[in-house]
């Protein structure tokens, strides 16, 4: 049985805990199982590396921060590897690149485009436990490296589970699964046993830190079961998967998001193609839009607003400076001062209501709401980021989340 385990940045911060990290994995050898292990850095070592590259150029090129950033992880495989060897057992560890992770060619956001895992299957078959650096592939087009984008790592172990056929990919990080909300804001935030991939997805895409969206995407479309546990403790964790539950729990959890921005592009004509501009311009240069409103039309022209990474923002309003004249526009407005908050649960397609409830829950708190999006499985609203807490409270308590409910 192949199992992939995946630590982040945080279960490898420094010596003591990559000695640890060493222990379950042989643990996880002895028990008889074939290992894959994919590590980010340790600690904070790609922000340290962003910083110096920031120092020396303020737009480094992107295909040599790729070269700098993919230094951490083998820094983290190598040190994971020897400790491993320290313990009677052997390892070999794998760049992205060596262990045939190939990916499109952009810098900094690149995509998996394959996996030939020849190198892995062979030293797993040699009886070794194989380390693989996470975050990172190389090129198909340049054969250059690159790196898949913040956690990274979460996308690599998934990516190779599946290419690898593994019974299950766990996912060691530092808190002991997904829960109900934040505890840090719902102290009686309970843990989940179990969530749909669809449920994850949305959560993630929410803002829930616990897993990448892409990674959680990955897991859904290829069928990947993930295990979220803490890599501190031997707790059950969080199960991901397609459950098989006769009738599942109207909601799942709320989750919010305070690292995006609000755009506002005021006065558009109000005619066809010109959407389509604004949004492929942002889509040329791979900036990715998240809630989308369109305005009633007023004398021919047209608000939009739309949310999008707060990160992204300043290109994206030079972006559409470019376009101004060209489109008709009057005017491009970008507010930081914004914050996401979702309620996700796959039972909330069958229950008419769930809508109204938050919104009245929100209204009871004072909480304003600026935007609103939904899927069959969510709603999201956008309200102002010092009322991103109050509002997470807010409908947690009203859909009865919290432990001291009896949930």
């Amino acid at each position: 049985m192949i199992v992939v385990q995946k630590y982040g940045g945080s279960s490898v911060a420094d010596t003591d805990r990559i000695q640890r990290v060493a222990e379950r994995i042989c643990r996880a050898r002895r028990d008889g199982h074939d290992v894959v292990v994919v590590v980010s850095a340790m600690g904070k070592t790609t922000d340290h590396l962003l910083t110096q590259a920031h120092e020396v150029s303020p737009i480094p090129p992107g295909r040599e921060l790729d070269m700098l950033l993919t230094a951490g992880e083998r820094i983290s495989m190598a040190l994971l590897a020897m400790a491993i060897y320290e313990r009677g057992l052997t390892a070999q560890s794998f760049t992205g690149s060596q262990a045939g992770i190939i990916t499109d060619a952009a810098h900094g956001k690149a995509r998996i485009m394959d996996i030939t895992p020849g190198r892995i299957t062979d030293a797993l078959a040699d009886g070794h436990i194989v380390i693989v650096a996470g975050f990172q592939g190389v090129s198909r087009e340049s054969k250059d490296v690159t790196t898949l984008g913040r956690g990274g790592s979460d996308t690599t172990a998934v990516a190779l589970a599946a290419a690898l056929g593994a019974d299950v990919c766990e996912i060691y990080t530092d808190v002991d699964g997904v829960y109900t909300a934040d505890p840090r804001i719902c102290p009686s935030a309970q843990r989940l046993e179990q969530v749909s991939h669809e449920e994850m997805l949305e959560l993630a895409a929410s803002g829930a830190k616990v897993l990448q969206v892409r990674s959680v995407e990955f897991a859904r479309n290829h069928g990947v079961r993930i295990h979220v546990r803490s890599s501190f403790t031997y707790t059950d964790g969080t199960v991901v998967e397609e459950t098989a539950a006769m009738e599942q729990a109207i909601i799942s959890g709320v989750a919010h998001d305070t690292s995006e921005g609000k755009l506002v592009v005021r006065r558009v004509p109000d005619k066809p193609g010109v959407a389509a501009r604004i949004f492929t311009a942002l889509a040329d240069e791979h900036i990715n839009i998240d809630m989308i409103v369109q305005n009633v039309s007023d004398d021919g022209t047209t608000d939009i607003s739309f949310t999008l990474p707060r990160a992204d923002g300043p290109r994206a309003l030079q972006i559409l400076e470019g376009l101004r004249a060209d489109v008709g526009m009057e005017a491009v407005d970008f507010d930081e001062q914004v914050g996401k908050v979702s309620l996700v649960g796959a039972g909330m397609k069958t229950h008419p209501g769930v809508a109204a409830t938050m919104f009245d829950a929100l209204s009871q708190a004072g909480v304003n709401i600026e935007m609103i999006s939904t899927s069959t499985i969510r709603v999201s609203v956008v309200v102002r980021q010092e009322d991103v807490e109050a509002a997470v409270r807010a409908v947690h308590e009203r859909f009865g989340l919290g432990a001291e409910q009896g949930v």
